[in-house]
């Protein structure tokens, strides 16, 4: 026998349930069906033990994808799988909120329109909600019910400060007994939330009968998340209040302004400011404006907006917060890299240091982001007014600081990084840092217009300075696109530079010269430091091509300069004029000064070694010599070498240690130092003997092809079939055994 009782949640009493009781316990074939909204006052718990009990709740009854379908094709309506999903996200599978969907969608011609706007305050839906849930409540719960509904997930204690009641927790518990559409979020989190519709009525009833109390409630719900550190939920609920001011102090007094910079518009706290007014009366939401304008890569217009906030906060007065506080200076120190001096950056960077010192642990822990930015924007202020090693120490801080979702800024970081340290001579950190932030830019999924395209300069850099020709030209060729007309930063400079020190070693001097010429002439945001290498590389450039005249122009302004790269561009331009003892003893000043780069004094020592075998003093010039070598020797910088190779080739003659020195580099052996044994085994053809030549000159494979007339895939044929024959694995020990042999 089955006994079904429909509703038994709305039966009145307990009576019903003990005579129910009563009858079970008597009668071995009776099974009885309840429904109802929520558990009947049944020992429940004891039909359960004994495997009596078959329960079906509400997330049994739900829907399916497949259910909603065939429902909605018995009322006539055909959806397509889109439509379906979103009302299945809207309903969460609730079977009567599904039917009173299907009968109103059956009234409109447009039924994807109506499942995308479909809310909880459609009369079908709103009609059922008043009738079955509302109506029967008291006036004391239903207004509680109202309340919270400003509310997505909440807990009892949020939900007493929002209402201003001390039962929060009983009432929340009753309503989830009766199935109020309020259910536990997840089990053991202490968490609640209404079914999607039955918020979106009550929100809809809330602003239509009592308007006023929506921002009021919205606010006590900001203020008492804020106080508890959820900040984006706090944040929330103030721009829904319309309370930006609010809103704007949250983000500020929270240390949060690196996150609004780091994520930029499109992130989770960035995005609740999008619907900001433009126009508001407080520096708060100015300078949240600004760091999101900076988020967004607008440099121009955070300047502009950083700048209103300094005159309101002028017209305000007195002292400002430390979050505040902060804030400013990270904002200035950010702008400062495109406008700046050097007094500016000494001034500003250990205030904001003090300051980043003295924020609370457990901002920091909510905030991990914030030291990374203070110390990325002070490298890059550094970079950009031409504090070269202070830059690089500071920007490798930053990156050691970066946190877990902050790899665009670390990404940043390293790109700058790699640029300063390929300057400084530094060619193996150099490549880490680059091939560093290009694999951040592989993993970030980042297209051509946001690619770290100084990395790859890097990278071409290193290559070049390195001699390996082939990778410097494909990386030049690969980077090229990024550099064009309109971009800005050290990249379009850094390109320019190593590609007219490409075209040096081709001989071209005239398109080199233009090269720089014309990226001088652009305004591209590049770093002093890079503008500077740019002139002074091009000065000595037309020292080279002759026109000594007009490089003595580009060094006007560096006239009474004791830094030693402009020491060392005097010095040439002396010697291009014919005054070599001059020239010698500035360079001597150069290559002997403690803590000079790498570069220069490699530079330095190249051209003493010039000086004094152009004086024919050979042993000073083997010594100049030799301790150019010892200053190439550890990044292989071979470029510098090659370019005064023709000059200084035969002093390796008859001087073993020189020319193992020479060797260490990965340049060819010369005639007269011990070798094994080759042997040939096969004759060279006449065409191999000439590219055999030209790889003993140190030639790159397109010059020995141009000089050849055959093509550059020519070449490199040549090249294998010279190494198969001389036994060799590498072009220098096919140079070394051709040597030996008297071959070249």
């Amino acid at each position: 026998d089955v006994l079904i009782l429909d509703g038994a949640s709305q039966l009145p009493g307990r009576d019903w349930a003990s005579g129910l009781e009563y009858v079970l316990s008597h009668s071995a074939r009776l099974r009885v069906v309840l429904t109802g909204r929520w558990d009947p006052p049944l020992p429940l718990y004891r039909y359960r033990l004994a495997g009596q009990l078959h329960e079906l709740r509400t997330a049994d009854l739900a829907f399916t994808a497949a259910e909603v379908s065939r429902l909605m094709r018995l009322h006539g309506v055909e959806l397509a799988d889109p439509e379906l999903a979103t009302l299945l996200e809207h309903t969460e599978g609730w079977a009567a909120g599904i039917r009173l969907c299907a009968c109103a969608l059956q009234r409109t011609p447009d039924a994807k329109v109506l499942v995308d706007t479909i809310s909880g305050d459609e009369s079908t839906i709103a009609e059922y909600f008043v009738g079955e849930v509302l109506r029967v409540q008291p006036p004391e719960t239903r207004r509680f019910l109202l309340e919270t509904s400003v509310l997505d997930t909440f807990t009892p204690e949020l939900a007493s400060a929002v209402t201003a009641r001390t039962d929060a927790s009983r009432m929340l518990a009753e309503l989830t007994r009766e199935n109020a559409f309020i259910q536990p979020v997840g089990s053991g989190t202490g968490l609640y939330r209404y079914h999607r519709l039955f918020a979106e009525l009550l929100r809809a009833q809330l602003s239509w009968g009592d308007p006023d109390e929506v921002a009021l409630l919205h606010q006590r719900a900001a203020l008492w998340l804020a106080a508890r550190g959820h900040l984006v939920e706090a944040v929330g609920h103030a721009a829904q209040a319309g309370d930006w001011t609010g809103a704007a102090r949250m983000v500020i007094e929270d240390h949060a302004l690196g996150s609004l910079i780091v994520d930029g518009p499109g992130g989770r706290l960035g995005g609740l400011f999008r619907t900001m007014p433009e126009h508001v009366e407080d520096p708060e939401p100015v300078i949240v404006r600004a760091a999101l304008a900076y988020g967004d890569g607008d440099h121009s217009r955070a300047a502009e907006q950083f700048a209103l906030a300094g005159k309101l906060l002028g017209l305000r007065g007195g002292s400002c917060e430390d979050g505040l506080t902060l804030a400013c200076f990270l904002m200035r120190l950010l702008l400062l890299a495109h406008d700046t001096g050097p007094d500016d950056v000494d001034e500003l960077a250990p205030v904001a240091r003090t300051f980043l010192a003295a924020v609370p642990a457990q901002r920091l822990a909510r905030h991990p982001e914030l030291p990374m930015l203070v110390y990325a924007a002070e490298g890059r202020a550094r970079s950009a007014v031409g504090q070269v090693d202070e830059a690089a120490t500071v920007l490798a801080e930053a990156v050691a600081n970066a946190p877990a979702g902050a790899e665009t800024v670390r990404m940043s970081c390293l790109e700058n990084l790699a640029m300063l340290e390929a300057f400084r001579g530094r060619l193996s950190r150099a490549e880490t840092a680059a091939r560093q932030a290009i694999d951040l830019a592989r993993q970030c999924g980042l297209g051509r217009e946001r690619w770290p395209a100084a990395a790859e300069v890097a990278l071409a850099w290193v290559a070049l300075e390195r001699y390996d020709i082939e990778a410097a030209d494909r990386r030049l060729r690969a980077v090229q696109p990024m550099c064009g007309n309109g971009t800005t930063g050290p990249a379009p400079a850094g390109f320019a530079l190593v590609r007219a020190r490409r075209l040096q070693t081709r001989g071209e001097l005239r398109q080199a010269i233009g090269v720089l010429a014309a990226v001088e002439e652009a305004d591209n945001g590049a770093p002093r430091w890079l503008t500077r290498e740019v002139r002074l590389v091009r000065a000595r450039l037309l020292m080279v091509a002759g026109r000594a005249d007009e490089a003595d122009g580009l060094l006007a302004g560096y006239t009474d300069s004791a830094d030693p790269d402009t020491v060392l561009a005097r010095a040439a331009l002396m010697l291009a004029r014919g005054e070599s003892g001059a020239a010698y003893e500035r360079a001597r000043t150069v290559a002997d000064a403690a803590g000079t780069r790498a570069p220069i004094a490699l530079d330095a020592w190249l051209m003493l070694a010039m000086v004094a075998a152009g004086r024919e003093d050979t042993a000073s010039a083997r010594e100049a010599l030799r301790r150019a070598l010892r200053v190439a020797a550890p990044e292989s910088c071979r470029r510098p070498v090659h370019q005064v190779w023709g000059e200084l080739r035969r002093l390796l003659r008859d001087d073993d240690r020189l020319a193992q020195q020479y060797r260490s580099l990965g340049a060819p052996a010369v005639a007269g130092t011990a070798t094994a044994d080759p042997v040939v085994v096969e004759q060279l053809s006449k065409r191999e003997l000439d590219v055999l030549r030209g790889m003993a000159e140190m030639l790159p494979t397109e010059e020995i092809a141009a000089s050849m007339y055959v093509s550059v895939n020519t070449v490199k044929t040549h090249v294998r079939s010279i190494l198969r024959k001389l036994s060799a694995s590498r072009r220098n020990e096919a140079v070394r055994r051709a040597r030996a042999l008297r071959l070249i």
